[in-house]
């Protein structure tokens, strides 16, 4: 792995930073862009009760496991996505507050992640919990990897993504590890659930962005949908840079801590920690030593 070196005993138990959420965040704060946006509060949206259904699933395994460095990053695993949910929560009251339908939006979710638990088996679900995790991980690396591809971005949404994306990328083989070591699920299992988790979650974004597009009135809505979805998935698209750390997942010896640059990581951990806690500077740090440049990669 390029970088600092694995991550795993350094999962921090943080306290959700200040991000200013109750300020005057513009409703597109994204480059004024309404799909950029939407795309991340849609997403924003899911967050808070996904938290919850893969805290649930890695509990399963909680009494099966006997190794007492993976028992305490399941510990601070569990702690980091009860920040998040609760971050993004703070958010979605601001996106609710727009005219959007967040309990419905959320109640649904509620109901599929429910029917999930009821009739898949454990061993199906944390392998579900590990291909999200993974998810979530190669964007946080990519995001990290190009900051500037938020330069355009409010401030303070700015810092909450970065911060989160920091602690997916620390707990990143959480999850995994609790598949593979405890839930013994095989490859089978594990790579199925990631070509279902490949179709279900862009799917449900893209539904949640539809609605938010009717309720803002949005004009000429098929082109913004062309657009957004050449920013995605173009030749040099925001997911498309990312398809090699996705298809490493598939490799049967596959582990999360054989890929991904970390020294994003470090420099926002550096800033982070200097500044007392301060998202916002820490990830204007590192959109500023892309923009101007150090000599090394981010």
């Amino acid at each position: 792995m390029d970088g600092t070196g694995p991550l795993e005993s350094r999962i921090v138990p943080r306290k959700g930073p200040d991000f200013d959420l109750g300020g005057d965040i513009p409703r597109y704060w994204f480059d004024d862009d309404a799909f950029k946006t939407r795309f991340f509060d849609a997403m924003s949206l899911l967050f808070p009760e996904g938290e919850k259904f893969f805290i649930q699933c890695v509990r399963d395994f909680r009494d099966r496991i006997d190794d007492p460095e993976l028992a305490a990053q399941v510990r601070a695993f569990t702690y980091q996505e009860g920040q998040h949910g609760r971050a993004h929560n703070a958010y979605n009251a601001r996106i609710a507050a727009q005219g959007v339908a967040v309990d419905k939006i959320v109640q649904q979710e509620k109901r599929v992640l429910a029917w999930l638990r009821r009739k898949l088996p454990a061993t199906f679900t944390i392998a579900h919990t590990a291909a999200v995790e993974h998810a979530t991980a190669i964007m946080a690396h990519g995001f990290m990897a190009h900051p500037q591809v938020f330069a355009a971005a409010d401030p303070r949404m700015r810092a909450l993504y970065v911060w989160h994306g920091v602690e997916e990328i620390e707990h990143k083989g959480v999850a995994f590890d609790v598949m593979q070591k405890v839930a013994a699920v095989g490859y089978g299992p594990r790579a199925l659930m990631m070509l279902y988790v490949s179709i279900m979650f862009p799917l449900h974004t893209f539904l949640v962005m539809r609605h938010m597009f009717e309720v803002d009135r949005l004009p000429r809505r098929g082109r913004a949908w062309v657009r957004g979805l050449w920013w995605l998935y173009g030749p040099r698209g925001l997911m498309t840079r990312l398809l090699p750390h996705y298809l490493a997942y598939y490799r049967p010896g596959f582990h999360p801590w054989q890929a991904g640059n970390t020294r994003a990581y470090a420099r926002w951990r550096e800033v982070f920690e200097g500044s007392g806690g301060d998202a916002i500077a820490a990830s204007d740090a590192l959109l500023e030593r892309a923009q101007h440049g150090d000599g090394q990669p981010v």
